[in-house]
């Protein structure tokens, strides 16, 4: 790692300053962003509840909608097990994410990291690995939306049509330029996937049987705590749990935006604790009551009246879910473009062509692969087993051996036994 290190020329790191007003404080010049001008966007205005909204946004917008049929695949207790494994990893890989920023304020998103730690290969790697992942992202959000207004409007359209709208929709809201101007939508949005998932559980209690059971004669549910797949159908049912919790490396263009990034901690544990406990629940009554009759997505087990109810209240979250998932591949590319440059924070004609050229090419590729692939169970699982560990896990190991591996002997305390 050692000659990693020198090969990270291309950063140019430059340390943010802060200049004193009075009471107040004024980020005038950012490590990644550089000179922020007054009359241009203010990246660093982010504050820790906007924080918290779109850290349970990147992984709760879809992630839930597949867990009832995950326990179907596994059974109740593995399912959950391997739920909270998935969940204490993610939440360590998280926990690093905001502890290397803050080591290294010059980083941006995690092809940065992956620079530091392994030159330019690195930043390939990762660099691509992300555009790819948040795409599908996107992608697997334009298929929810048109299932939601499939059921909506009773399937007054074709599905087609319907992603075309979840696409245009998604290029128009993702194109607002911070993520501190998303913060109010995504909290609106949390709040009506949470609503509507809620609904959906309480249904599923409350009806005689699920919507896909048969109807006629005596029905009870044959859930299972402990089942036996195949082992595709189990890795494909892991995968998914990855993926529910696989908003990791959204977390580094997020802690880079925050207004004070050592509040970073606080806005991670209320997220993990809400989304493990809401992923949870969800799960395990969800399948309890509907037993290998659970719909995925998951909001329509509860029958065609609680569907369209569900997905009418849900549908701005997937929305947002839509926004996030485009906008943050586009900020990406924008930064790595105009980095360096006037034009990244001032209100320019290359300003705004780069922005709204960015955020349009990443609305037509996912568009085009959520055309592609319709099948919104095999979209989540193949994109959790192709990007979920390269982007949650493996990258946040490197990082901590990056920084603490070379400690004396005399550093080495329970911390660092611990890896924190």
């Amino acid at each position: 790692m050692s000659k990693a290190k020198s090969d990270n020329a291309d950063l140019n790191p430059v340390q943010s300053r802060d200049v004193v007003v009075g009471q107040s404080k004024e980020l005038v010049h950012d490590a990644v962003f550089g000179e922020l001008s007054e009359g241009g966007p203010n990246y660093r205005s982010l504050g820790w509840v906007g924080t918290t909204g779109l850290m349970m946004k990147t992984q709760i917008g879809l992630g839930v909608l597949s867990i009832p049929a995950v326990f179907d695949v596994l059974g109740i207790i593995p399912g959950v097990i391997c739920l909270c494994a998935i969940g204490g990893i993610t939440t360590w890989s998280n926990y690093i994410v905001g502890v290397f920023k803050l080591g290294h304020p010059e980083v941006y998103g995690i092809d940065d990291a992956g620079a530091m730690m392994f030159g330019r290969l690195g930043r390939i790697i990762f660099g691509t690995a992300f555009c790819c992942y948040f795409t599908c992202n996107s992608a697997s959000a334009m298929l929810s939306v048109s299932i939601g207004l499939n059921a909506v409007s009773k399937h007054g359209a074709c599905t087609a049509i319907f992603v075309f709208v979840a696409a245009c929709v998604g290029f128009s809201t993702s194109s607002i330029r911070t993520l501190a101007r998303l913060a109010w939508p995504v909290w609106v949005g949390l709040v009506g996937i949470i609503v509507s998932v809620t609904a959906v559980t309480i249904a599923v209690g409350v009806q005689d049987r699920p919507a896909d059971a048969p109807r006629e004669g005596e029905w009870k549910s044959d859930y299972k705590l402990v089942n036996s797949p195949e082992i595709s159908k189990a890795l494909s049912a892991i995968s998914a749990l990855v993926f529910s919790y696989a908003g990791t490396p959204a977390f580094f263009p997020i802690v880079s935006e925050m207004r004070n990034p050592k509040h970073y901690g606080r806005a991670l544990f209320i997220c993990q604790g809400v989304i493990s406990a809401c992923y949870i629940t969800v799960g395990c009554v969800v399948y309890y009551y509907c037993g290998s009759y659970v719909a995925s997505p998951a909001l329509g087990s509860a029958g065609n009246t609680m569907k369209i109810v569900c997905y009418a209240i849900a549908l701005p979250g997937l929305m947002v879910t839509n926004s996030i998932a485009t906008h943050l591949p586009a900020k990406y590319i924008f930064v790595h473009a105009l980095r360096g440059t006037k034009h990244l924070t001032s209100n320019t004609k290359t300003h705004w062509a780069t922005w709204l050229g960015c955020t349009f090419g990443v609305s037509v590729i996912a568009y085009i692969i959520a055309s592609a692939v319709p099948v919104f169970g095999s979209l989540i699982s193949l994109v959790g087993a192709l990007f979920g560990t390269l982007m949650s896990f493996q990258p946040m190991g490197c990082m901590w051996l990056y920084d603490n591996w070379s400690k004396d002997k005399a550093e080495r305390n329970l911390s660092w036994t611990l890896m924190f």
